[in-house]
C-alpha cells in the first residue's frame, strides 16, 4: 500500500493542459467572436495566463481586445537587443495608452550573451542560434509558472500558419491565438474603428517587424513575413515550433 505521506510530497508533472483541453476549447468557442471569446475565457484563467506581445505591426489590436477585458494580464515583452528604437517607443506608447500595469520584460541572459555571441554578430551567421538565444530562451522564462498564454499569430500572415488553430498545446501549456482567423482587412478595420496608433515603421515598408538586423522592407506582392531574415531559408523565429504550428506575434 502506498504510504500517503510520501503521495502527498511527490511533485505532480502532469501537463495542465492537454490536446483534448485544447479540442474541446476549439469547439466551444467555434463561431465565437474574438472579443467574446476573451471576456468568457480571461477571467477562468486569471493568474494563469499571460499575453506575449512583439509590439510589432499589428500588435495594437490584440493588446485593445485583451485591455478592453483586464488590464492585469501580465503582458510579456521579449527584449532581445536588437530591437529597432520604434519597437521601444511604441511598446511604451502603447502599454500606457491602453492601461496595462503589469509590463514584464525579459531579455537574454547576458552570461549565455558572454559565451555564445560575443561580437554580437551571430544573426550574420546563424540566425537560428540568435533566435534561440535572444527569443527563446528568454520566452522560457518568461512563461515560467503559467498555464497559457497568448499570442498574435494569424493565419493569413505566411504559408507557416495556414490553417492555423485558436487553441494548441506547447510543452503541457496552453497558447492561445485569438486571431488565427482575422484577415488583414479585419485588423484594419479594428485599428480604424479605434484609432488605434500604427507602428511607425509600418508604413516605411516593413508590414512584419523583429529585430533590426534580420529584418527588411517588404515588395510589394510578396508575402508579409518576406522581410524576415531575408536570404535565408527560414521564415520562423522558433518560439512556436515547439507543438503545433510553426512561429509569433510576433
Amino acid at each position: 500500500m502506498a504510504d500517503p505521506a510520501r503521495a502527498a510530497d511527490r511533485i505532480d508533472t502532469a501537463p495542465a493542459f492537454t490536446p483534448a483541453d485544447a479540442a474541446a476549447l476549439e469547439a466551444r468557442f467555434a463561431g465565437v467572436a474574438t472579443a467574446d471569446m476573451l471576456a468568457a475565457l480571461l477571467p477562468e484563467l486569471a493568474g494563469r495566463v499571460a499575453l506575449v506581445s512583439s509590439f510589432g505591426a499589428e500588435s495594437a489590436v490584440l493588446l485593445h481586445l485583451v485591455a478592453a477585458v483586464d488590464r492585469q494580464v501580465p503582458l510579456i515583452f521579449i527584449n532581445t537587443q536588437k530591437m529597432f528604437g520604434q519597437t521601444l517607443a511604441y511598446r511604451d506608447e502603447l502599454a500606457e495608452r491602453l492601461g496595462f500595469v503589469d509590463l514584464r520584460v525579459f531579455r537574454p541572459d547576458p552570461y549565455q550573451l558572454a559565451l555564445k555571441d560575443q561580437t554580437s554578430l551571430r544573426w550574420s551567421y546563424d540566425p537560428d542560434g540568435c533566435c534561440a538565444l535572444r527569443k527563446v530562451e528568454p520566452l522560457d522564462r518568461a512563461l515560467g509558472g503559467f498555464d497559457a498564454w497568448i499570442s498574435g499569430r494569424k493565419g493569413f500572415q505566411a504559408k507557416t500558419r495556414v490553417a492555423l488553430p485558436r487553441f494548441e498545446i506547447e510543452d503541457g501549456r496552453l497558447k492561445i491565438n485569438p486571431l488565427a482567423d482575422w484577415s488583414k482587412g479585419d485588423l484594419d478595420a479594428y485599428f480604424a474603428a479605434h484609432e488605434l496608433p500604427r507602428h511607425p515603421l509600418e508604413a516605411e515598408g516593413y508590414p512584419s517587424i523583429g529585430c533590426s538586423p534580420c529584418t527588411s522592407k517588404v515588395r510589394p506582392g510578396e508575402d508579409p513575413r518576406a522581410g524576415r531574415w531575408r536570404g535565408w531559408d527560414k521564415t520562423e523565429c522558433g518560439i512556436h515550433g515547439k507543438g503545433g504550428a510553426d512561429d509569433p506575434v510576433f
